[in-house]
């Protein structure tokens, strides 16, 4: 079953003195990147949190945030007044410098900036904390729901392109006797164009066939087939397997060129390259593959 990296969950959660919304994105990566924005009061779960993600999501590009809304009106703030008059300070400096006048609305924009207003310090409770990771829980089950069910819309779009594959391989075998005959004709006609020439009969027969032997495709036929069900049949894997896929796709391209290289045909090798269109747009695909 073909699981996407891209995927979104989140989940909301209100204690008593806070609403704690919970957010989860995530990209196609090679491996596990986690990028986390998490309170500070939080901060000292992050390595127990990064390694319960990894399990879970196994690979992309991870964004986790925490978003909170305090709802109790005992929550009192402060203002760090030395760091609010180091913001006027330079703010007031630069707009001296670019000759930009300072807005009407100056203040509150100063106490919007970083760390100028300050909640009052708390700890971090264990109860609260295993409600927070129930909702992380519920937020990653939504994220992997979702990547499921791009998972089902990655597998059709892939199983398709295989199948076009599938046609295109045989397309091909109407133009194969037609080439070797085409080949050996004129061949034939060349050499019937020497004159007062003499040659061994029975050696030309044998350089005759070793040429045709080095034009045949059939082995890579086979192959590419071979790699075409194997495809499939991973596409059908319980478990996602997207490294996997990637390296079939490029024993699939690795038969394909040698089926190009050896078509000596124009309509064959129009049919090679309508076979590459498919396997690049495989390839794409594969890189959203978990």
């Amino acid at each position: 079953m073909v699981h996407s990296m891209t995927g979104y969950g989140k989940a909301v959660v209100e204690l008593p003195h806070k609403k704690l919304t919970i957010e989860i994105k995530s990209l196609n990566s090679k491996q596990f990147d986690l990028f986390t924005r998490i309170p500070m009061i939080y901060r000292e779960k992050e390595i127990g949190l990064r390694n319960y993600l990894s399990k879970k999501l196994e690979r992309g590009k991870i964004d986790l945030s925490f978003t909170i809304e305090h709802i109790s009106k005992d929550v009192s703030a402060t203002i760090d007044h030395t760091l609010l008059k180091q913001y006027h300070q330079e703010i007031k400096s630069l707009a001296q410098e670019l000759n930009i006048g300072m807005p009407q609305d100056w203040f509150q924009t100063l106490l919007r900036l970083p760390d100028v207003m300050k909640q009052d310090s708390e700890e971090l409770n264990e109860e609260e904390w295993s409600i927070i990771e129930k909702t992380i829980e519920k937020a990653v089950n939504e994220l992997i729901s979702f990547r499921v069910q791009e998972g089902e819309m990655l597998e059709n779009i892939l199983a398709e392109k295989i199948a076009n594959i599938r046609q295109l391989l045989q397309d091909v075998e109407p133009y194969e006797s037609e080439r070797i005959e085409k080949v050996k004709s004129r061949i034939y006609d060349g050499l019937a164009t020497l004159e007062n020439k003499e040659y061994d009969a029975n050696r030309f027969e044998q350089e005759m066939i070793y040429y045709i032997e080095k034009l045949d495709v059939n082995e890579e036929k086979s192959r590419l087939t071979n790699h075409l069900d194997y495809f499939i049949e991973t596409l059908g894997d319980p478990k996602s397997q997207g490294k996997k896929l990637g390296f079939i796709a490029q024993e699939m391209g690795r038969e394909i060129n040698t089926l190009g290289s050896k078509s000596n045909h124009s309509d064959m090798q129009r049919i090679v390259v309508r076979m590459k269109d498919e396997l690049e747009q495989i390839k794409e695909q594969i890189l959203n593959v978990l």
